[in-house]
């Protein structure tokens, strides 16, 4: 029997200055109390202001126990790490990366033809058995990224299964769905969820009717992160006029405690003090 979710809460993001003095719109962040877990942070990100000046973007900083996600629409980021990768997120590309037992790492966002930047960077966690394991990447180009255009709407499948079109990032231990959704105005869509996970819906373009809210019919407009309920399926009407486009995270829980203290997410404190203790002994970072 199918079981349609419903917006059990909406967040309005919340302005937030990181890096060097980034703007970030910021859904959530990393807390003990984990309510959105496999998903630790998930963060919006555009330089679409002259008055914000020079883009200072993130310098080098470490990570451990988590992996990070970042999607890019316009603009881009170059990126280099302490194990010697470096390269260049552009538009619809996609780098998933497993900070593992540590990494340093620098993300410096330039802008593109248009003069944009805009962006997104979700946080998921990593179990306790996997967060000191090999840091890797996986860095997806725009073409790798398959995309299903069908009755007025565009799904690109980034991670997950849509319409038995798998997307190409694999091998992550909260078996995420990770779908970036554009509807025409007035398009409906069917969307499968599995059944216990955790799921997300951030509406970043023109509004859509997610579900049922339980409280009413009316429509969600961009910019807001929706919590949905249980269920294995999620229906979605964009509204009449410019369509909506929204992101679609759903994940398995890992059910552990956390304990978030900057750029690490670990189990305990004690680990979190290590992870401080590595840094300062120069032995965080082992190739």
């Amino acid at each position: 029997m199918d079981v349609p979710r419903k917006i059990k809460q909406i967040i309005e993001p919340q302005f937030v200055i990181e890096g060097a003095g980034v703007l970030l719109r910021r859904s959530f962040g990393p807390n003990r109390a984990n309510l959105f877990d496999p998903f630790l942070l998930f963060d919006h990100f555009a330089f679409n202001d002259p008055i914000e000046g020079p883009i200072r973007g993130f310098p080098t900083h470490p990570h451990r126990g988590i992996e990070t996600v970042t999607y890019m629409l316009e603009g881009n980021v170059r990126h280099r790490d302490s194990l010697g990768n470096a390269g260049v997120i552009g538009p619809g590309d996609v780098q998933w990366m497993t900070s593992g037992r540590g990494i340093l790492h620098e993300e410096m966002p330039r802008r593109g033809p248009s003069g944009l930047i805009i962006g997104f960077q979700l946080w998921v966690n990593l179990p306790a058995a996997q967060k000191m394991s090999q840091p890797r990447y996986q860095e997806i180009n725009a073409e790798s990224i398959p995309m299903i255009e069908e009755n007025g709407a565009k799904v690109r499948v980034v991670a997950g299964e849509y319409h038995g079109v798998t997307g190409p990032v694999t091998e992550i231990a909260a078996r995420p769905l990770y779908l970036d959704v554009a509807l025409e105005g007035g398009a409906q869509i069917h969307l499968s969820l599995a059944a216990g996970h955790f799921a997300l819906a951030y509406v970043f373009e023109g509004e859509g009717l997610f579900g049922e809210s339980g409280q009413s019919e009316e429509f969600v407009q961009a910019v807001r992160m929706l919590v949905l309920g249980e269920g294995d399926s999620l229906d979605v009407q964009a509204g009449r006029g410019s369509g909506v486009r929204f992101m679609l995270m759903a994940g398995a829980p890992i059910r552990e405690p956390i304990f978030p203290y900057g750029p690490f997410v670990m189990n305990t404190q004690e680990e979190i003090q290590q992870a401080l203790l590595d840094l300062r002994n120069g032995t965080f970072v082992q190739n």
